[in-house]
């Protein structure tokens, strides 16, 4: 069983490096094979095509990712310092792991199929972290009451997945993933935090 999941993984990374290279598109299930050291059927003994990989890969990899920021922002108490570490653990995906944040900002946006049929808990279950952080500023008082978590947690990674996207674009980034994060939090914070609260953001 332990070496099932081990080659199981194994072809995911594999696959990881091999759609940042080559994009999704032009890879092949022998690149892959070839990445992982296995066999071309060894692939379809775990995976149905190229898709089902796709497919694989985000969901194992979003659920790590779940994981490492609902463990940072336990950590944390105040709803303004939660959104800063949300913000912080998005952006730093691309300095620690530069090819599967291109697979995840780029492939997938071009696969049409994945993005019309594919209902994904995964992401979701991670964007909702926003939403929660909103709620809990707003049972504190810290928060507007009048703001819709729905809509902010949109426009919060929104504004998160293009500065990803620009990293990974652009050879020399104009700015440092800290202070990005930081300065975005506090574009946000302004916009929904009551005046009380808004005078001790991120202080």
């Amino acid at each position: 069983m332990r070496r099932t999941s081990d080659k199981h993984s194994k072809i995911i990374q594999a696959a990881i490096k091999v759609f940042a290279r080559t994009g999704f598109f032009n890879a092949r299930i022998s690149d892959i094979a070839k990445e992982a050291k296995v066999a071309d059927g060894t692939i379809y003994l775990y995976f149905n095509n190229k898709y089902d990989i796709l497919l694989s890969l985000f969901e194992e990899e979003i659920s790590k990712i779940i994981v490492q920021v609902k463990q940072a922002i336990e950590k944390e108490t105040d709803p303004r310092k939660m959104l800063e570490t949300f913000a912080l653990h998005h952006l730093k995906l691309v300095e620690k792991n530069e090819e599967l944040a291109e697979v995840l900002q780029m492939e997938l946006r071009q696969s049409n199929k994945f993005m019309k049929e594919y209902r994904n808990t995964r992401f979701v279950e991670y964007v909702d972290i926003i939403s929660v952080i909103v709620h809990k500023g707003q049972e504190m008082g810290m928060f507007r009451s009048d703001v819709m978590p729905g809509v902010v947690k949109r426009a919060y990674f929104g504004a998160l997945d293009e500065m990803s996207r620009l990293w990974i674009l652009t050879p020399n980034p104009p700015y440092s993933i800290e202070e990005t994060a930081k300065h975005i939090c506090e574009i946000f914070l302004h916009g929904i935090c009551t005046d009380e609260a808004r005078k001790g953001a991120l202080s």
